[in-house]
Formats: C-alpha cells, sequence, structure tokens
C-alpha cells in the first residue's frame, strides 16, 4: 500500500495561518515563480501577472522578495552618470544644442 502524495501547499510554520496567511503565501510564490520564469525582469513579470510594475514592486517589499536584477549593459554604472555615462552633458551621443 502506498502512501498519498503530500499536499501541494503546506505552508511554513512560521507563516500566519488561515485563510489570508494561505493567500499571502500563494500570492508570494506566485510572485516569486513569475520573476524565475521572467529572470528576474520585473516589468515583464509585472505584465504576465497583470500588474503594475510599481505594485509588483509593493508586494516584493511587502513579502520581502529579494531577486536579484538580472545584469546587462543596460544598468546604470557606479559614477551615477547614468547609463555609460551618455546623456550626462560629459559630451555623450546628444549635445547640449540638440533637442530631444
Amino acid at each position: 500500500m502506498t502512501s498519498a502524495p503530500p499536499p501541494p501547499f503546506s505552508p511554513p510554520a512560521s507563516r500566519p495561518v488561515g485563510f489570508h496567511g494561505a493567500v499571502s503565501e500563494f500570492k508570494r510564490r506566485l510572485i516569486e515563480a513569475t520573476l524565475t520564469q521572467a529572470g528576474g525582469n520585473r516589468t515583464r513579470a509585472a505584465r504576465a501577472l497583470g500588474l503594475q510594475r510599481t505594485y509588483l514592486l509593493r508586494l516584493m517589499r511587502e513579502f520581502e522578495i529579494r531577486i536579484p536584477p538580472p545584469p546587462g549593459p543596460w544598468r546604470r554604472s557606479d559614477n551615477g552618470n547614468g547609463a555609460n555615462g551618455a546623456h550626462a552633458g560629459n559630451g555623450g551621443p546628444l549635445a547640449s544644442t540638440q533637442r530631444h
């Protein structure tokens, strides 16, 4: 006789129990799975979930979800001049006399 498989959802003991605790845990897991599927891209994850990006970020803070940002050339540099110093008034692709 084989035993039945464990239920697909078993909330950790440290989480609140009951309906609201179960809903919160479901939201947390759904957001984490969607972010993982989107490669950490918060904009794509929000779009897939049908949420505004800012609301997704708020939920991530609320549920303490930490997904590292994806690496890429579009990330801001550490010198504070924006992405690769472009458009920072330092002779980048747009001179100060050109219109945006």
